[in-house]
């Protein structure tokens, strides 16, 4: 009996095939070489070996090929979408025709004597309130001189007045909503207030008080339209930083480190620039009107200096007997305002 299950103990550990351990792609090559050799066959051992490297390149190339794609696709990504807004921009020609009509009016402001050939302030009794006419576009005033040239001159006092009025709300609110937005808290309760006082004012009221206490001039003039658009400025930039604050690649480049102001300065302020952005081309034309009316009502450059203000006052009490030189201005200014809207409006339309 013991030799029965002896044999058959034997018998079955025969039965159990015996585990190999994994062999690697060297050891099977070798082993298929010497099989072959045996066989009296001759075996090349280059192709499996290049196959097997082909295969772990792959493997490689299966890892490393993603991260590559995707900064590609992401540069791409971020270039096309640019090239698309440029492509949808140049099927627009209301947008084309303001754009041009802007730039027109920007151009002149700082060279005028690229468009018009005549002194400003050379007078001619005999022209005296010329019709419009192919040597005056915009006729004559009451002492002969070409309004075309002193609409065109005068551009330079009332852009440059606009720019400094905008750089002072742009600054200005930009730090009042950063801060506002980016502290929270008692901080931004406060600055709100402050926002809101001012927003209660109206802007032209607000305007003529400063520019009163300033003094009459340009600057003034600039300076007290700057401060009276910054509560939209400071609103707006508010408002945006609030939004990107919450944003996933916010709380990600935080959880990775990077300090507060690092977060601020690459991830925050780029990313809320769109809209303020928009604001500016839009109140661009609200700072032009503030100017021009506080010029009509005789706080602008003093005599001789054309400002579009000026002349459109210059031209009131000939509105029947003469009424181009109110409403020629009046209409110069007036597309400008529409130009910039316009195109506010369009930018608005794209970053949505």
């Amino acid at each position: 009996m013991t030799a029965d299950v002896h044999l058959i103990s034997e018998r079955d550990r025969a039965l159990v095939p015996t585990a190999k351990p994994p062999a690697t792609a060297a050891t099977e090559v070798s082993a298929t070489t010497e099989a072959a050799a045996a066989n009296g066959a001759t075996v090349t051992t280059s192709a499996t070996a290049t196959a097997g490297a082909d295969e772990a390149g792959a493997d490689v190339a299966g890892v490393a090929e993603p991260a590559g794609a995707d900064r590609a696709e992401r540069g791409g990504g971020r270039w096309a979408g640019v090239r698309a807004n440029l492509a949808q921009l140049t099927r627009r020609p209301v947008f084309l025709l303001a754009l041009l009509y802007v730039l027109f009016v920007v151009a002149s402001a700082f060279a005028p004597g690229l468009f018009a050939h005549q002194s400003p302030f050379d007078t001619h009794p005999e022209l005296a309130v010329a019709p419009p006419n192919r040597h005056h576009l915009f006729g004559t005033d009451v002492y002969g001189r070409d309004l075309w040239s002193r609409m065109l001159h005068g551009s330079a006092l009332t852009i440059k007045a606009t720019l400094i009025a905008l750089g002072i709300a742009v600054v200005a609110g930009l730090a009042l909503g950063v801060v506002a937005g980016f502290v929270g808290g008692f901080v931004d309760a406060l600055l709100m207030r402050i926002v809101d006082v001012q927003l209660a004012i109206p802007g032209l009221l607000l305007a003529l008080s400063i520019v009163t206490a300033l003094g009459y001039g340009t600057v003034p003039v600039a300076v007290a339209v700057g401060v009276g658009i910054i509560p939209g400025f400071a609103r707006t930039t508010r408002a945006e930083v609030l939004r990107v604050r919450t944003l996933p690649y916010v709380e990600a480049a935080r959880a990775g480190g990077a300090s507060w102001g690092r977060v601020l300065v690459r991830h925050i302020l780029p990313n809320s620039w769109g809209p303020v952005a928009v604001l500016v081309v839009l109140d661009a034309g609200v700072a032009i009107i503030a100017i021009a009316s506080l010029s009509f009502l005789g706080f602008g450059a003093k005599p001789p200096a054309a400002e579009w203000g000026t002349l459109i006052s210059d031209g009131r009490g000939y509105l029947v007997t003469a009424s181009w030189l109110s409403l020629l201005p009046g209409l110069f200014v007036a597309l400008l305002v529409l130009a910039l809207n316009h195109i506010s409006k369009t930018l608005q339309e794209l970053d949505r």
